[in-house]
Protein backbone atom coordinates (compact mmCIF):
# COMPACT_ATOMS: atom_id res chain seq x y z
CA UNK A 1 0.00 0.00 0.00
CA UNK A 2 1.51 3.24 -1.22
CA UNK A 3 0.01 5.59 1.27
CA UNK A 4 -0.51 5.55 4.81
CA UNK A 5 -4.22 4.41 6.93
CA UNK A 6 -4.62 4.64 10.36
CA UNK A 7 -6.36 1.16 11.79
CA UNK A 8 -9.24 3.40 13.07
CA UNK A 9 -10.21 4.60 9.49
CA UNK A 10 -12.23 3.07 6.02
CA UNK A 11 -10.87 2.63 2.85
CA UNK A 12 -13.78 1.44 0.67
CA UNK A 13 -12.73 -1.26 -2.15
CA UNK A 14 -12.65 1.35 -5.67
CA UNK A 15 -11.15 4.23 -4.11
CA UNK A 16 -8.21 5.31 -5.69
CA UNK A 17 -5.48 7.02 -3.30
CA UNK A 18 -1.99 8.21 -4.67
CA UNK A 19 1.46 7.23 -3.04
CA UNK A 20 2.30 9.26 -0.25
CA UNK A 21 -1.28 10.31 0.87
CA UNK A 22 -1.85 9.87 4.72
CA UNK A 23 -5.38 9.49 6.43
CA UNK A 24 -5.63 9.92 9.68
CA UNK A 25 -8.05 8.66 12.68
CA UNK A 26 -11.71 8.03 11.88
CA UNK A 27 -11.79 8.75 8.90
CA UNK A 28 -13.56 6.99 5.77
CA UNK A 29 -12.87 7.39 2.06
CA UNK A 30 -15.96 6.18 0.17
CA UNK A 31 -15.86 3.98 -3.01
CA UNK A 32 -15.60 5.93 -5.98
CA UNK A 33 -13.19 8.46 -4.62
CA UNK A 34 -10.31 10.08 -6.62
CA UNK A 35 -7.38 11.28 -4.08
CA UNK A 36 -4.17 12.24 -5.45
CA UNK A 37 -0.32 11.61 -4.01
CA UNK A 38 0.59 13.23 -0.60
CA UNK A 39 -2.75 14.24 0.64
CA UNK A 40 -3.37 14.47 4.41
CA UNK A 41 -6.56 13.60 5.98
CA UNK A 42 -7.18 14.96 9.33
CA UNK A 43 -9.33 13.44 12.14
CA UNK A 44 -13.06 12.09 11.28
CA UNK A 45 -12.63 12.97 7.79
CA UNK A 46 -15.53 11.95 4.99
CA UNK A 47 -14.67 11.75 1.58
CA UNK A 48 -18.41 10.82 -0.37
CA UNK A 49 -18.31 8.90 -3.51
CA UNK A 50 -17.34 10.05 -6.63
CA UNK A 51 -14.73 12.71 -5.27
CA UNK A 52 -11.93 14.17 -7.08
CA UNK A 53 -9.01 15.42 -4.84
CA UNK A 54 -5.51 16.62 -6.47
CA UNK A 55 -2.30 16.38 -5.18
CA UNK A 56 -1.23 17.54 -1.82
CA UNK A 57 -4.14 18.75 -0.46
CA UNK A 58 -4.66 19.27 3.02
CA UNK A 59 -7.96 18.70 4.72
CA UNK A 60 -8.36 19.23 8.67
CA UNK A 61 -10.16 17.84 11.01
CA UNK A 62 -14.08 17.52 10.85
CA UNK A 63 -14.62 18.12 7.23
CA UNK A 64 -17.00 16.12 4.65
CA UNK A 65 -16.27 16.43 1.27
CA UNK A 66 -19.52 15.38 -1.09
CA UNK A 67 -20.36 13.81 -3.87
CA UNK A 68 -20.10 16.32 -6.71
CA UNK A 69 -17.00 17.93 -5.10
CA UNK A 70 -13.57 18.33 -7.20
CA UNK A 71 -11.06 19.59 -5.81
CA UNK A 72 -7.56 20.48 -7.39
CA UNK A 73 -4.06 20.32 -6.43
CA UNK A 74 -2.69 22.41 -3.42
CA UNK A 75 -5.95 23.19 -1.70
CA UNK A 76 -6.80 23.82 2.02
CA UNK A 77 -9.67 22.95 3.68
CA UNK A 78 -9.53 23.83 7.33
CA UNK A 79 -11.50 22.92 10.37
CA UNK A 80 -15.03 22.25 10.31
CA UNK A 81 -15.54 23.96 6.85
CA UNK A 82 -18.72 23.23 5.45
CA UNK A 83 -19.06 21.67 1.97
CA UNK A 84 -22.62 20.79 0.94
CA UNK A 85 -24.19 19.59 -2.37
CA UNK A 86 -28.00 20.17 -2.63
CA UNK A 87 -28.97 23.69 -2.34
CA UNK A 88 -32.41 23.16 -1.24
CA UNK A 89 -32.21 19.39 0.34
CA UNK A 90 -35.73 17.92 2.11
CA UNK A 91 -35.45 14.94 3.75
CA UNK A 92 -38.69 13.47 2.39
CA UNK A 93 -37.72 13.94 -1.07
CA UNK A 94 -34.27 11.85 -3.18
CA UNK A 95 -32.25 14.68 -5.37
CA UNK A 96 -29.71 11.91 -5.59
CA UNK A 97 -29.04 12.26 -9.34
CA UNK A 98 -29.13 15.89 -8.82
CA UNK A 99 -26.12 16.56 -6.67
CA UNK A 100 -24.32 20.02 -7.77
CA UNK A 101 -20.94 20.66 -8.56
CA UNK A 102 -18.56 22.87 -6.47
CA UNK A 103 -15.12 23.43 -8.14
CA UNK A 104 -12.31 24.49 -6.04
CA UNK A 105 -9.30 25.41 -7.53
CA UNK A 106 -5.58 25.00 -7.05
CA UNK A 107 -4.35 26.52 -4.10
CA UNK A 108 -7.56 27.78 -2.80
CA UNK A 109 -7.85 27.98 0.92
CA UNK A 110 -10.88 27.91 3.06
CA UNK A 111 -10.76 28.66 6.19
CA UNK A 112 -11.63 27.13 9.49
CA UNK A 113 -15.64 26.87 10.05
CA UNK A 114 -16.42 28.46 6.64
CA UNK A 115 -19.43 27.58 4.66
CA UNK A 116 -19.54 27.01 0.90
CA UNK A 117 -23.08 26.94 -0.67
CA UNK A 118 -22.89 24.00 -3.75
CA UNK A 119 -22.82 24.76 -7.15
CA UNK A 120 -20.04 27.60 -6.79
CA UNK A 121 -16.11 27.83 -8.05
CA UNK A 122 -13.76 29.27 -5.50
CA UNK A 123 -10.74 30.62 -8.27
CA UNK A 124 -6.82 29.53 -8.19
CA UNK A 125 -5.40 30.66 -4.85
CA UNK A 126 -8.58 32.17 -3.50
CA UNK A 127 -8.96 32.77 0.73
CA UNK A 128 -12.27 32.21 2.14
CA UNK A 129 -11.57 33.44 5.89
CA UNK A 130 -12.47 31.88 8.84
CA UNK A 131 -16.43 31.75 9.36
CA UNK A 132 -17.12 32.97 5.84
CA UNK A 133 -20.64 31.95 3.87
CA UNK A 134 -19.49 31.60 0.51
CA UNK A 135 -22.89 31.56 -2.03
CA UNK A 136 -21.13 32.65 -5.25
CA UNK A 137 -18.25 31.71 -7.46
CA UNK A 138 -15.09 33.41 -6.23
CA UNK A 139 -12.13 35.26 -8.37
CA UNK A 140 -8.73 34.08 -8.25
CA UNK A 141 -6.44 35.44 -5.76
CA UNK A 142 -10.16 36.89 -4.04
CA UNK A 143 -9.75 37.77 -0.29
CA UNK A 144 -13.36 36.66 1.40
CA UNK A 145 -14.94 37.37 4.59
CA UNK A 146 -18.29 37.25 6.21
CA UNK A 147 -21.71 36.14 6.04
CA UNK A 148 -22.70 36.41 2.78
CA UNK A 149 -18.97 36.87 2.02
CA UNK A 150 -17.74 39.40 -0.12
CA UNK A 151 -14.24 40.42 -1.05
CA UNK A 152 -12.28 42.60 1.12
CA UNK A 153 -8.56 42.55 -1.20
CA UNK A 154 -6.55 40.17 -2.99
CA UNK A 155 -4.18 37.67 -1.11
CA UNK A 156 -1.08 36.17 -2.58
CA UNK A 157 -0.29 33.06 -3.21
CA UNK A 158 2.08 32.87 -0.08
CA UNK A 159 -1.37 34.00 1.93
CA UNK A 160 -0.94 37.76 2.40
CA UNK A 161 -2.81 40.59 1.72
CA UNK A 162 -1.25 42.31 -1.69
CA UNK A 163 -0.72 45.58 -1.47
CA UNK A 164 0.27 48.46 -3.87
CA UNK A 165 4.22 48.71 -4.69
CA UNK A 166 6.09 51.63 -3.50
CA UNK A 167 6.50 54.13 -6.02
CA UNK A 168 9.93 55.20 -5.01
CA UNK A 169 11.31 51.27 -5.95
CA UNK A 170 13.41 51.23 -8.71
CA UNK A 171 12.58 49.04 -11.72
CA UNK A 172 16.09 47.71 -12.18
CA UNK A 173 15.88 46.41 -8.48
CA UNK A 174 12.55 43.83 -9.18
CA UNK A 175 14.62 43.30 -12.58
CA UNK A 176 11.13 44.54 -14.71
CA UNK A 177 10.83 46.13 -18.00
CA UNK A 178 10.14 50.00 -17.59
CA UNK A 179 6.47 49.30 -19.30
CA UNK A 180 5.60 47.37 -16.35
CA UNK A 181 6.80 51.15 -14.15
CA UNK A 182 4.30 52.70 -16.34
CA UNK A 183 1.32 50.47 -14.37
CA UNK A 184 2.95 51.03 -11.70
CA UNK A 185 -0.67 51.18 -9.91
CA UNK A 186 -2.03 48.02 -10.95
CA UNK A 187 1.34 46.04 -9.51
CA UNK A 188 0.82 44.83 -6.57
CA UNK A 189 3.57 42.71 -4.04
CA UNK A 190 3.61 39.72 -1.43
CA UNK A 191 5.37 41.11 1.66
CA UNK A 192 6.81 37.05 1.88
CA UNK A 193 7.94 36.22 -1.36
CA UNK A 194 8.58 39.11 -3.78
CA UNK A 195 6.33 37.90 -6.19
CA UNK A 196 4.67 40.97 -8.09
CA UNK A 197 1.04 40.82 -9.33
CA UNK A 198 -0.79 42.85 -12.26
CA UNK A 199 -4.22 43.97 -11.14
CA UNK A 200 -5.94 44.58 -14.84
CA UNK A 201 -8.38 46.84 -15.74
CA UNK A 202 -11.14 44.37 -15.69
CA UNK A 203 -10.64 43.14 -11.79
CA UNK A 204 -8.37 40.59 -12.33
CA UNK A 205 -5.16 39.68 -10.59
CA UNK A 206 -2.16 37.39 -12.47
CA UNK A 207 1.36 36.76 -10.67
CA UNK A 208 3.95 38.07 -13.41
CA UNK A 209 6.47 36.04 -11.46
CA UNK A 210 5.69 32.36 -11.48
CA UNK A 211 2.57 30.26 -14.08
CA UNK A 212 -0.34 29.58 -11.48
CA UNK A 213 -0.18 26.17 -12.60
CA UNK A 214 3.88 26.12 -11.73
CA UNK A 215 4.87 24.95 -8.42
CA UNK A 216 6.65 27.32 -5.54
CA UNK A 217 10.24 26.90 -5.82
CA UNK A 218 11.31 24.97 -2.93
CA UNK A 219 13.23 27.92 -1.39
CA UNK A 220 9.70 29.53 -1.33
CA UNK A 221 7.84 26.53 0.17
CA UNK A 222 9.31 26.88 4.07
CA UNK A 223 7.61 29.85 5.81
CA UNK A 224 10.47 31.97 8.36
CA UNK A 225 7.79 35.09 9.55
CA UNK A 226 4.69 34.78 10.90
CA UNK A 227 1.41 36.58 9.07
CA UNK A 228 1.69 39.51 11.94
CA UNK A 229 5.32 40.16 11.50
CA UNK A 230 4.72 40.63 7.84
CA UNK A 231 0.93 42.33 7.83
CA UNK A 232 2.35 45.74 8.31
Amino acid sequence: MAYFKHESSYVDDGAEIGAGTKIWHFSHIQKGAKIGERCIFGQNVNVGEGVVIGNNVKVQNNVSIYTGTVIEDDVFLGPSCVLTNVTNPRSQINRHSLYEKTLIRRGATIGANATIVCGVTLGRYCFIAAGSVVTKDVPDYALMVGNPSRQKGWMSRHGHILRPEAAEQKTEDRGKSSELDQRQSSILICPESGYHYELSTINKLRCLDLDEEAPLPPELTQGAKTYDELKS
